[in-house]
């Protein structure tokens, strides 16, 4: 198996890692070239705004959507997320997604850096995984075709945190920043 993460900006490294800890073959895209031939890729957290920027500048925006219309799979954490969501609330007026989740996310939605957290997080499937947030978006709805694989109660009620639409999955928080790799298995798993 052979999956690239989107390497112009963000928490790249972290995911490099976590693939090579469970055994995958892990790719950097920084090109559209480096789109060709792979199983699946990661959006890795990182400023959204910034990311989508890159996307244009870089020459990946359309062909990435190119990919995702043939049915690559990708997780999008954090940043990733967001620019996977068909919906970014409170988002820049010039801001763009790929409209790929049918989900809409608040962009610093769990407050700005000084209220990141860390919790655990019950992954269906899974069981009982560490979530890290870091300005994290939170997800405040999803359309008909969403699994929710996972929530969280942050003193506003139940906001889904970990989601799936095919072969499109996000994620609010960061697993590529502990040591648990369970959530990258699961997404593994799927392709």
């Amino acid at each position: 198996m052979r999956v690239g993460v989107l390497a112009l900006q963000g928490d790249v490294r972290e995911h490099v890692a976590m693939l090579h800890e469970v055994g995958v073959t892990a790719t950097t895209v920084q090109r559209p070239e480096q789109l060709d031939n792979l199983d699946g890729l990661i959006m890795p957290g990182g400023e959204s705004t910034a990311i989508a920027h890159l996307l244009g500048t870089s020459g990946l925006r359309e062909p990435l959507a190119q990919r995702m219309a043939q049915g690559l799979a990708i997780l999008g954490t954090c940043a990733g997320l967001i620019l996977l969501s068909t919906t970014v609330i409170d988002g820049r007026l010039d801001q763009w997604s790929y409209a790929a989740l049918d989900v809409a996310v608040r962009r610093n939605g769990y407050g700005r850096q000084t209220a990141s957290f860390e919790t655990e997080l019950d992954v269906v499937g899974v069981g009982m995984v560490p979530g890290v947030f870091i300005r994290a978006p939170r997800i405040d709805s999803v359309g008909p075709g969403v699994d929710v694989l996972a929530r969280h109660d942050h003193g506003d009620g139940l906001h889904p945190v970990l989601v799936r639409q095919g072969a499109v999955w996000g994620a609010s928080f960061h697993p590529e920043l502990t040591k648990d790799t369970r959530v990258h298995r699961l997404f593994l798993d799927s392709i």
